[in-house]
């Protein structure tokens, strides 16, 4: 209630405005973390790339993948090659120089890039989470081991490695890849978790749960683990994205699956066929587009999940 004076003797009460309470409970309701703008979106791009991967196989036949299943170098539709052969609808992305249908090729390479760097991102999250919450629970000289064999492998240079071992071996798969990249994923989940349960070591709850008799397993994974959640996950996303883009350059260099297709060897055949001097710039074109397509989500979902994890940029963004 507010008072105003008309006259000396005379006082006039105002009432005052209660706020609205459905606007109120209306904000309340979509005020979460988890539904950022970023996360939604790198999770959308993401998403829509593996459904192009699951549905367009039961719209397009994947057989055009292989090698002399279709016409050689024919462009996109409304367009013509340097033999002036027009594109057909037959062929919606075009054709390259083996005869393999450039929308098969994207339907099944899509995935299997994206599959390299789930597999090789869970190992080393896996092997991170085991060795991050053991150097800082434990402590002591396993903390020591843990943190001075993390550091020695942060420092080799790991595509050089990995170029010296693909070169070796005479037929890599996807698995196989994935788990030599895996190799050298799990140092940085490592550190970060490792820091996070220092810090999480000494809190109230950490506390309780030892004076109750709860054992170190029990701690670490029921106590400390579910606080950690959108770390792991950011973790995993920027693993993720790390192990793409190894297998992206090894693939690039011709060091990757041969009879699988995926978008590294898609534009590493482009680049030994000289598709760039031949203007064939749907071989190299689309397999590339998709690639930033796919970084682009990962980024995003990995500024998402930082955005969870850290109430600073939380609020720095709205």
């Amino acid at each position: 209630m507010t008072t105003t004076n008309t006259s000396p003797d005379k006082m006039v009460v105002l009432p005052t405005q209660a706020p609205k309470a459905k606007t109120m409970g209306r904000f309340n309701r979509w005020d979460t973390p988890w539904l950022n703008t970023k996360l939604i979106t790198g999770i959308s791009i993401i998403t829509a790339i593996l459904l192009l991967g699951i549905i367009g196989r039961l719209f397009w036949d994947t057989n055009l993948a292989f090698t002399a299943t279709s016409p050689l170098n024919l462009p996109p539709p409304g367009f013509v090659n340097s033999r002036g052969q027009a594109g057909t609808w037959e062929h919606p992305l075009g054709t390259e120089n083996s005869g393999r249908d450039m929308l098969a090729l994207i339907i099944v390479g899509a995935p299997n890039s994206f599959l390299i760097g789930v597999i090789a991102a869970g190992v080393g999250m896996t092997v991170g989470i085991i060795l991050g919450f053991s150097a800082g629970f434990i402590g002591g000289r396993v903390d020591d081991f843990i943190r001075i064999i993390s550091d020695v492998t942060i420092t080799i240079p790991t595509l050089m490695v990995l170029i010296v071992i693909q070169s070796v071996l005479k037929q890599i798969e996807l698995s196989t890849m994935a788990l030599l990249i895996a190799l050298f994923a799990w140092p940085h989940p490592t550190r970060l978790i490792r820091a996070q349960v220092l810090s999480m070591r000494e809190s109230g709850y950490v506390k309780m749960a030892r004076l109750s008799g709860a054992s170190t397993f029990s701690i670490m994974f029921r106590e400390i683990m579910p606080n950690l959640i959108p770390y792991l996950f950011a973790s995993f996303i920027g693993n993720a994205t790390g192990a793409i883009l190894a297998a992206v350059g090894l693939e690039t260099l011709g060091l990757g699956p041969q009879r699988v297709p995926t978008l590294g060897g898609t534009i590493y055949f482009a680049i030994g066929s000289a598709a760039l001097l031949r203007n064939m710039w749907w071989w190299w074109g689309f397999p590339t587009l998709l690639l930033a397509l796919m970084f682009i989500g990962l980024l995003l979902t990995n500024l998402g999940f930082d955005e969870i994890a850290n109430p600073r940029l939380r609020q720095s963004s709205q």
